[in-house]
Protein backbone atom coordinates (compact mmCIF):
# COMPACT_ATOMS: atom_id res chain seq x y z
CA UNK A 1 0.00 0.00 0.00
CA UNK A 2 1.27 3.41 -1.12
CA UNK A 3 2.31 5.26 1.71
CA UNK A 4 0.14 8.43 1.26
CA UNK A 5 -2.84 6.87 1.00
CA UNK A 6 -3.94 7.43 4.87
CA UNK A 7 -7.66 8.01 4.86
CA UNK A 8 -10.55 6.33 5.14
CA UNK A 9 -13.81 7.38 3.24
CA UNK A 10 -17.51 6.80 3.41
CA UNK A 11 -20.23 7.70 1.21
CA UNK A 12 -23.66 6.61 0.62
CA UNK A 13 -26.86 7.48 -1.39
CA UNK A 14 -25.75 8.79 -4.85
CA UNK A 15 -29.02 6.98 -5.96
CA UNK A 16 -27.29 7.20 -9.59
CA UNK A 17 -29.90 6.59 -12.84
CA UNK A 18 -32.35 8.47 -10.79
CA UNK A 19 -35.40 10.40 -12.69
CA UNK A 20 -36.13 13.18 -10.16
CA UNK A 21 -32.74 15.00 -10.06
CA UNK A 22 -33.25 17.75 -12.94
CA UNK A 23 -29.48 16.74 -14.12
CA UNK A 24 -28.83 13.19 -12.75
CA UNK A 25 -25.67 13.52 -14.93
CA UNK A 26 -24.22 16.43 -13.58
CA UNK A 27 -24.63 14.88 -10.21
CA UNK A 28 -22.54 11.46 -11.26
CA UNK A 29 -20.06 14.03 -12.44
CA UNK A 30 -19.85 15.35 -9.25
CA UNK A 31 -19.55 12.16 -7.62
CA UNK A 32 -16.34 11.24 -10.02
CA UNK A 33 -14.73 14.68 -9.26
CA UNK A 34 -14.88 14.04 -5.61
CA UNK A 35 -13.37 10.39 -6.25
CA UNK A 36 -10.44 11.99 -8.52
CA UNK A 37 -9.59 14.50 -5.32
CA UNK A 38 -9.55 11.88 -2.65
CA UNK A 39 -7.70 9.12 -4.65
CA UNK A 40 -4.49 9.86 -3.99
CA UNK A 41 -4.80 9.67 -0.68
CA UNK A 42 -7.67 7.12 -0.12
CA UNK A 43 -6.93 3.88 1.49
CA UNK A 44 -10.20 2.76 1.10
CA UNK A 45 -13.78 4.03 0.24
CA UNK A 46 -16.88 2.42 1.65
CA UNK A 47 -20.15 3.41 -0.02
CA UNK A 48 -23.37 2.28 2.38
CA UNK A 49 -25.69 1.86 0.06
CA UNK A 50 -27.92 2.93 -2.45
CA UNK A 51 -25.16 4.04 -4.60
CA UNK A 52 -27.77 3.10 -7.71
CA UNK A 53 -31.39 3.64 -7.98
CA UNK A 54 -32.21 0.87 -9.32
CA UNK A 55 -29.41 -1.94 -9.74
CA UNK A 56 -30.29 -5.42 -10.85
CA UNK A 57 -27.67 -7.60 -12.63
CA UNK A 58 -28.10 -11.15 -14.69
CA UNK A 59 -25.79 -13.26 -15.27
CA UNK A 60 -24.28 -11.90 -18.62
CA UNK A 61 -25.98 -8.79 -18.54
CA UNK A 62 -25.88 -5.59 -15.84
CA UNK A 63 -27.71 -2.42 -16.54
CA UNK A 64 -26.66 0.12 -18.86
CA UNK A 65 -25.26 3.93 -17.48
CA UNK A 66 -23.13 4.91 -14.83
CA UNK A 67 -20.00 4.29 -17.19
CA UNK A 68 -18.05 7.47 -15.25
CA UNK A 69 -18.71 6.28 -12.07
CA UNK A 70 -18.16 2.21 -12.83
CA UNK A 71 -14.71 2.94 -14.35
CA UNK A 72 -13.45 5.40 -11.91
CA UNK A 73 -14.08 2.71 -9.35
CA UNK A 74 -12.55 0.14 -11.62
CA UNK A 75 -9.35 2.95 -11.93
CA UNK A 76 -9.61 3.48 -8.01
CA UNK A 77 -9.14 -0.27 -7.50
CA UNK A 78 -6.40 -0.78 -10.09
CA UNK A 79 -4.22 1.65 -8.56
CA UNK A 80 -4.47 0.00 -5.47
CA UNK A 81 -7.31 1.46 -2.72
CA UNK A 82 -9.81 -0.94 -1.82
CA UNK A 83 -13.46 -0.40 -2.94
CA UNK A 84 -15.97 -1.57 -0.26
CA UNK A 85 -19.86 -1.59 -1.59
CA UNK A 86 -22.90 -2.50 1.10
CA UNK A 87 -26.08 -3.15 -0.34
CA UNK A 88 -29.28 -1.09 0.28
CA UNK A 89 -32.81 -1.25 -0.54
CA UNK A 90 -32.97 0.11 -3.86
CA UNK A 91 -29.35 -1.65 -4.60
CA UNK A 92 -30.05 -4.97 -3.20
CA UNK A 93 -29.59 -7.51 -5.98
CA UNK A 94 -25.43 -6.93 -6.73
CA UNK A 95 -24.06 -10.54 -7.27
CA UNK A 96 -20.71 -11.26 -8.69
CA UNK A 97 -20.24 -7.89 -11.22
CA UNK A 98 -18.07 -5.85 -8.81
CA UNK A 99 -16.21 -8.24 -7.48
CA UNK A 100 -15.05 -9.64 -10.89
CA UNK A 101 -14.72 -6.87 -13.04
CA UNK A 102 -13.93 -4.17 -10.64
CA UNK A 103 -12.20 -5.68 -7.59
CA UNK A 104 -14.69 -4.42 -4.83
CA UNK A 105 -15.50 -6.25 -1.93
CA UNK A 106 -19.56 -6.38 -1.83
CA UNK A 107 -21.38 -6.27 1.79
CA UNK A 108 -24.42 -8.37 1.68
CA UNK A 109 -24.94 -6.50 5.32
CA UNK A 110 -24.21 -5.18 8.26
CA UNK A 111 -20.10 -5.28 9.10
CA UNK A 112 -17.56 -4.26 12.24
CA UNK A 113 -14.05 -3.41 10.89
CA UNK A 114 -11.10 -2.32 12.61
CA UNK A 115 -9.82 0.88 10.45
CA UNK A 116 -6.54 2.46 11.40
CA UNK A 117 -6.96 1.74 15.35
CA UNK A 118 -10.53 2.35 15.71
CA UNK A 119 -13.41 -0.02 15.51
CA UNK A 120 -16.25 0.61 13.49
CA UNK A 121 -20.04 -0.42 12.72
CA UNK A 122 -20.90 0.00 9.38
CA UNK A 123 -24.26 -0.32 7.35
CA UNK A 124 -26.74 0.95 5.53
CA UNK A 125 -29.09 1.75 7.88
CA UNK A 126 -32.38 -0.15 6.77
CA UNK A 127 -31.81 -3.57 7.68
CA UNK A 128 -31.37 -2.61 11.90
CA UNK A 129 -33.36 -1.12 14.24
CA UNK A 130 -37.29 -0.93 14.51
CA UNK A 131 -38.58 -1.29 11.10
CA UNK A 132 -42.39 -1.74 10.54
CA UNK A 133 -43.69 -5.25 9.24
CA UNK A 134 -45.01 -5.00 5.99
CA UNK A 135 -40.79 -3.42 5.43
CA UNK A 136 -39.53 -6.63 7.29
CA UNK A 137 -41.80 -8.58 4.97
CA UNK A 138 -40.54 -7.01 1.81
CA UNK A 139 -37.19 -6.73 3.19
CA UNK A 140 -37.35 -11.26 3.33
CA UNK A 141 -38.67 -11.32 -0.38
CA UNK A 142 -36.48 -9.19 -1.51
CA UNK A 143 -33.48 -11.15 -0.49
CA UNK A 144 -35.00 -14.75 -1.00
CA UNK A 145 -32.91 -16.26 -3.51
CA UNK A 146 -35.80 -18.14 -4.97
CA UNK A 147 -37.70 -14.78 -5.46
CA UNK A 148 -34.69 -13.44 -6.98
CA UNK A 149 -34.76 -16.25 -9.66
CA UNK A 150 -38.21 -15.97 -10.49
CA UNK A 151 -37.93 -12.38 -11.20
CA UNK A 152 -35.06 -12.64 -13.30
CA UNK A 153 -37.16 -14.95 -15.43
CA UNK A 154 -39.16 -11.37 -16.24
CA UNK A 155 -38.38 -9.63 -19.06
CA UNK A 156 -35.54 -6.21 -17.84
CA UNK A 157 -38.27 -4.08 -19.86
CA UNK A 158 -41.05 -4.72 -17.29
CA UNK A 159 -39.03 -5.18 -14.30
CA UNK A 160 -36.84 -2.03 -14.43
CA UNK A 161 -39.99 0.13 -15.57
CA UNK A 162 -41.85 -1.23 -12.23
CA UNK A 163 -38.55 -0.65 -10.02
CA UNK A 164 -38.32 2.79 -11.35
CA UNK A 165 -41.69 3.73 -11.28
CA UNK A 166 -41.82 2.75 -7.97
CA UNK A 167 -38.72 4.62 -6.77
CA UNK A 168 -39.92 7.86 -8.80
CA UNK A 169 -42.89 7.84 -6.98
CA UNK A 170 -41.93 7.37 -3.41
CA UNK A 171 -39.27 9.68 -4.02
CA UNK A 172 -41.62 12.75 -5.35
CA UNK A 173 -44.04 11.94 -2.70
CA UNK A 174 -41.24 12.21 0.36
CA UNK A 175 -40.08 15.47 -1.70
CA UNK A 176 -44.20 17.13 -1.92
CA UNK A 177 -44.73 16.53 1.40
CA UNK A 178 -41.81 18.79 1.96
CA UNK A 179 -40.42 16.16 4.54
CA UNK A 180 -36.78 15.14 4.55
CA UNK A 181 -36.66 12.10 2.56
CA UNK A 182 -37.50 9.73 5.14
CA UNK A 183 -39.48 10.06 8.72
CA UNK A 184 -37.86 11.58 11.37
CA UNK A 185 -39.09 7.91 13.22
CA UNK A 186 -35.80 6.47 10.72
CA UNK A 187 -33.62 8.29 12.53
CA UNK A 188 -34.71 7.24 15.73
CA UNK A 189 -34.50 3.98 14.71
CA UNK A 190 -30.80 4.37 14.28
CA UNK A 191 -29.98 6.06 17.51
CA UNK A 192 -31.83 3.54 19.05
CA UNK A 193 -30.20 0.52 17.46
CA UNK A 194 -26.54 2.08 17.67
CA UNK A 195 -27.29 3.10 21.82
CA UNK A 196 -28.49 -0.47 22.56
CA UNK A 197 -26.21 -2.35 20.45
CA UNK A 198 -23.34 -0.09 22.12
CA UNK A 199 -23.92 -1.27 25.97
CA UNK A 200 -24.09 -4.87 24.47
CA UNK A 201 -20.80 -4.27 22.44
CA UNK A 202 -18.90 -1.75 24.01
CA UNK A 203 -16.08 -1.89 22.17
CA UNK A 204 -17.82 -0.07 19.12
CA UNK A 205 -16.28 3.14 18.61
CA UNK A 206 -18.24 4.82 16.06
CA UNK A 207 -21.47 3.69 14.09
CA UNK A 208 -21.66 5.07 10.76
CA UNK A 209 -25.11 4.56 8.20
CA UNK A 210 -26.70 5.59 4.84
CA UNK A 211 -29.96 5.64 4.12
CA UNK A 212 -31.94 8.70 5.87
CA UNK A 213 -30.07 11.19 3.29
CA UNK A 214 -29.61 13.31 6.32
CA UNK A 215 -26.06 14.75 8.30
CA UNK A 216 -25.63 13.67 11.25
CA UNK A 217 -23.21 13.81 13.86
CA UNK A 218 -23.93 12.81 17.60
CA UNK A 219 -22.42 11.46 20.73
CA UNK A 220 -23.19 8.14 21.62
CA UNK A 221 -22.04 7.22 25.71
CA UNK A 222 -18.78 8.97 26.56
CA UNK A 223 -16.45 7.43 23.99
CA UNK A 224 -18.92 6.70 20.97
CA UNK A 225 -20.04 7.93 17.69
CA UNK A 226 -23.37 7.94 15.18
CA UNK A 227 -22.76 9.07 11.69
CA UNK A 228 -25.41 9.54 9.48
CA UNK A 229 -23.53 10.50 6.03
CA UNK A 230 -25.93 12.08 4.30
CA UNK A 231 -26.24 11.47 0.48
CA UNK A 232 -24.79 12.57 -3.03
CA UNK A 233 -28.25 14.33 -4.33
CA UNK A 234 -28.69 16.88 -1.90
CA UNK A 235 -26.17 16.97 0.32
CA UNK A 236 -22.88 16.00 -1.43
CA UNK A 237 -21.37 14.84 1.65
CA UNK A 238 -18.69 11.96 3.43
CA UNK A 239 -17.42 11.15 5.75
CA UNK A 240 -13.42 11.23 5.87
CA UNK A 241 -11.07 9.10 8.90
CA UNK A 242 -7.81 9.81 8.77
CA UNK A 243 -6.89 7.41 12.00
CA UNK A 244 -6.89 11.28 14.58
CA UNK A 245 -10.05 12.60 12.86
CA UNK A 246 -13.46 11.83 11.98
CA UNK A 247 -14.99 14.33 9.81
CA UNK A 248 -18.27 14.80 8.27
CA UNK A 249 -17.77 17.19 5.31
CA UNK A 250 -19.57 18.38 1.93
CA UNK A 251 -18.47 19.45 -1.10
CA UNK A 252 -18.30 23.29 -1.79
CA UNK A 253 -18.16 24.13 -5.43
Amino acid sequence: MNSCRKKIYFAADAHLGNRYLPDPRAAERKLVRWLDDIGPQARAIYFLGDMFDYWYEYKHVVPKGFVRFLGKLAELSDSGVEVHLFIGNHDIWMFDYFPREIGAVVHQGPETVDLLGRRFFLAHGDEVGRRPPAFRALQALFRNRICQRLYAAIHPRWTFALARWWSYRSRVNGMDAQTPLMQDSETDALVHFAGTYLQQHPDIDCFIFGHRHVMLDMKLGDTSRLLIAGDWMQHFSWIEWDGKQLTLKQMTE
